[in-house]
């Protein structure tokens, strides 16, 4: 199975919240399931955990060590769909028909073209996981599969 993970989803490997377990599960190498991420989902999920240790809802250790955690996972263990000029042009025309804040058109954009690299070499769609739901209902409206982490507590 393919999973395309986007930042509000992915950090939950990383960070405790509800759906952390079933993320862990999916993303476990012994799942043998495909995690996908566009480029800038590292970024974002640094970000937010930088947040959480500024906001003290989480200590410098814990931050540090999910920051080593997300650059070894993303150089081992995810497919990272690169951000390239038909993914930003995809994102802007997206933006015009959905109501997403730019980097959430990104994602958006990168999962929809991972998907059609899947299906043209004959694989199944991929599922696309977030724990936005205006996100979720943009990627409905694209005709991805999706999932909510946060309905799996």
């Amino acid at each position: 199975m393919h999973y395309f993970l986007d930042s509000s989803a992915l950090i939950k490997r990383y960070i405790i919240e509800v759906g952390t377990h079933w993320i862990r599960s999916i993303t476990a190498r012994s799942s043998g399931h495909v995690v996908i991420i566009a480029h800038i989902t590292p970024v974002e999920i640094l970000s937010g955990t930088m947040r959480r240790r500024r906001e003290g809802a989480i200590n410098p250790r814990t931050a540090r060590a999910a920051r080593l955690l997300i650059d070894r996972h993303t150089s081992r263990e995810y497919r990272v769909v690169g951000l390239t000029g038909q993914v930003v042009q995809h994102a802007e025309d997206l933006l015009e028909l959905h109501a997403l804040r730019a980097y959430d058109a990104v994602q958006l954009a990168s999962a929809l073209e991972s998907n059609n690299r899947l299906i043209a070499a004959g694989l199944s769609p991929l599922i696309f996981v977030s724990a936005d739901s205006r996100l979720l209902i943009a990627a409905t409206s694209e005709g991805l599969m999706i999932d909510d982490p946060s309905s799996h507590p």
